[in-house]
């Protein structure tokens, strides 16, 4: 049985029934996020790898309410505390398209989140890798523009620290949400084929209307990203995939806790500028 602090506030939905424990005990990939429809956005990657699989499987975990979401049209005059209950009836519908193994939505407020004092977050992620052991893990992008996003990947990111280093997922990917990645420099670029069953994935976007009749087309920007990143990644090549999301890798800030993930990012930057420069002075 999972312990969570969360008790009051937390979802969890089995869509195959299987009990948590079990459920867990299968995850081989899973997604850690901030608000409902961020991991169909962020991790299509792996739940398409786990779709239909014997032995691979895909794991949700939603850590806010997202009850700060703009709202429009028919969703204009729903309050906060209806929108948490329709988000959490969304995420169950993708759960279920998607056939997770399991989908956790912990329930807590944004502003809980992002104050790093409250461990409460953190010990709830850890409960939840420590029996699902993922071997494949995407969280945000450290250079996502979104705050809570931000939030929620070092809150995951403390949480993954604290697992045994031999029960530690093999890969972490930082993957695109509120900034695409397609400025980093080719050699740092992640490369995600996401063109399997595209059926599944425009519906796993399209069940949270909440937020596409809400105002937010998500589900035209998530297919058109992913269009543009296969098409314009290499200018003398022809497209390797149909459509692809792109990622930072991870893994290596997972795997050294003596690693600054402030600096490890500014990196990539660092190294963005070099390549700038590096390419007006092949001509000036």
């Amino acid at each position: 049985m999972i312990k969570l602090s969360s008790d009051s506030h937390n979802d969890i939905f089995i869509p195959d029934g299987t009990n948590i424990g079990e459920a867990l005990e299968r995850t081989t990939h899973m997604c850690i996020s901030a608000h409902q429809d961020d991991n169909e956005i962020l991790a299509y990657h792996g739940i398409a790898n786990c779709f239909q699989s014997k032995d691979k499987w895909f794991t949700s975990v939603i850590v806010t309410n997202g009850s700060g979401s703009p709202r429009a049209g028919i969703y204009a005059d729903t309050c906060d505390e209806e929108m948490q209950k329709i988000r959490v009836i969304e995420q169950r519908k993708a759960a279920f398209v998607g056939e997770y193994a399991a989908q956790i939505q912990l329930g807590y407020p944004s502003s809980q989140v992002k104050d790093a004092a409250q461990g409460n977050v953190v010990d709830d992620l850890y409960e939840i890798l420590r029996m699902a052991k993922p071997r494949t893990v995407y969280l945000h992008n450290p250079a996502d523009k979104h705050d809570t996003h931000i939030a929620v990947l070092l809150r995951s990111l403390d949480a993954l620290r604290r697992i045994p280093k031999e029960n530690r997922p093999k890969k972490v990917y930082g993957c695109e949400v509120w900034r695409g990645l397609d400025w980093l420099v080719d050699e740092d670029k992640e490369i995600l084929a996401v063109d399997e069953y595209p059926n599944i994935a425009q519906a796993l976007v399209g069940v949270f209307d909440s937020q596409i009749s809400g105002g937010k087309r998500y589900d035209l920007a998530t297919t058109g990203r992913r269009l543009a990143n296969a098409t314009y990644l290499f200018p003398h090549q022809v497209d390797q995939a149909q459509a692809v999301s792109l990622a930072m890798d991870l893994t290596p800030i997972v795997e050294n806790e003596k690693l600054c993930i402030k600096q490890y990012t500014l990196e990539y930057v660092q190294r963005l500028h070099n390549d700038i420069c590096t390419r007006f002075d092949k001509f000036i």
